[in-house]
């Protein structure tokens, strides 16, 4: 259950274990010291990889952030794996002096001052938990896969849950704005008409957010442009041709361009969020893709809300 609220977003942040010495199955002294990240899912993680073998789990208070994401902001730290390793008294665990930490922690520690802080060294073991049996089993001799980050198809259909649990906020908003926005008509306000009307508008945002959270991390390596943004323009330009049909009917030229405008806007600006769960972009990257994308996701939603509360006046 937990595993699930963390998927899915619900606890994502909360999902933690207490810093401390762990130990799988019966380690003595000459076992080997596995450090990783209170995050419970990189804990089960690597507790369920190496079940098989005597090891001891050092789990640094990264404050509830993974590995990698830790590195980066400064929490998976070689302070923090040495006040770790001074307050579990690791010294009088085992006879050894060496740490094995996962290779995705390199970006925030440095092994040297791991080194002077608490006399442990400092290896880096394999890109997942998975391999670490195989590269324990070689003395630490990695293979190029063992190093590599992937983002298959199912890596990136796991996040998916997550994106669309952090639209489940703004989207209360949306239902609101979208009702007030198509009941204004001639008559000023027609309660009838935002019900209809705004059931189109949501209708779009659903295939905007289709297009955009669910289809482009889908089809990330096989879609044109390298920047988020214009994936999420090519997807939601194709779902909403292909939908057009279905909500078209009844609905004037003016109100089928401004509810693609949304819909592309909507997938486009998701797809742009999306670079901050992949593991190949650089914040100055994300900021030069902001600065092309947003002027363009904000004139289209300009455009779009002028063209549905005009529309009515155009009958």
């Amino acid at each position: 259950m937990g595993t699930a609220g963390a998927r899915l977003g619900v606890i994502r942040r909360r999902y933690r274990v207490a810093p401390g010495l762990y130990a799988v199955g019966s380690p003595g002294p000459d076992s080997p010291v596995l450090v990783t990240a209170n995050y419970k899912l990189s804990f089960d993680s690597l507790r369920f990889s190496v079940s098989g073998i005597d090891a001891w789990l050092l789990v640094t208070d990264t404050r509830g952030i993974n590995v990698w994401c830790a590195a980066g902001k400064g929490t998976f730290s070689a302070g923090e794996v040495c006040d770790i390793v001074r307050r579990s008294r690791l010294v009088e665990v085992v006879s050894h002096r060496q740490l094995v930490l996962p290779q995705l922690a390199a970006p925030g520690v440095t092994a040297r001052k791991v080194t002077r802080g608490c006399g442990f060294s400092v290896r880096f073991g394999p890109v997942r938990a998975t391999d670490l049996p195989a590269w324990l089993e070689r003395d630490g001799q990695g293979d190029e896969a063992m190093r590599e980050v992937t983002f298959t198809l199912a890596e990136r259909a796991v996040l998916i849950p997550v994106e669309l649990y952090l639209l489940a906020r703004p989207l209360v908003g949306l239902v609101v704005l979208a009702l007030f926005l198509s009941g204004i008509g001639p008559g000023f306000f027609s309660p009838a008409a935002a019900v209809q009307r705004g059931a189109l508008l949501l209708g779009a945002t659903g295939l905007g957010i289709l297009a955009g959270a669910v289809l482009v991390p889908l089809l990330l390596p096989w879609l044109p442009a390298r920047q988020f943004w214009l994936k999420g323009v090519y997807t939601g330009l194709a779902v909403t041709a292909l939908a057009r049909p279905l909500v078209a009917a009844g609905l004037s030229i003016v109100e089928q361009v401004g509810l693609a405008l949304w819909a592309v806007a909507v997938s486009s600006y998701l797809a742009m969020n999306f670079t901050g769960s992949t593991p190949f972009t650089s914040l100055s990257g994300v900021e030069r893709e902001m600065r092309r994308g947003l002027p363009v996701q904000l004139h289209a939603v300009g455009a779009a809300a002028v063209l549905w509360v005009i529309a009515p006046f155009l009958v």
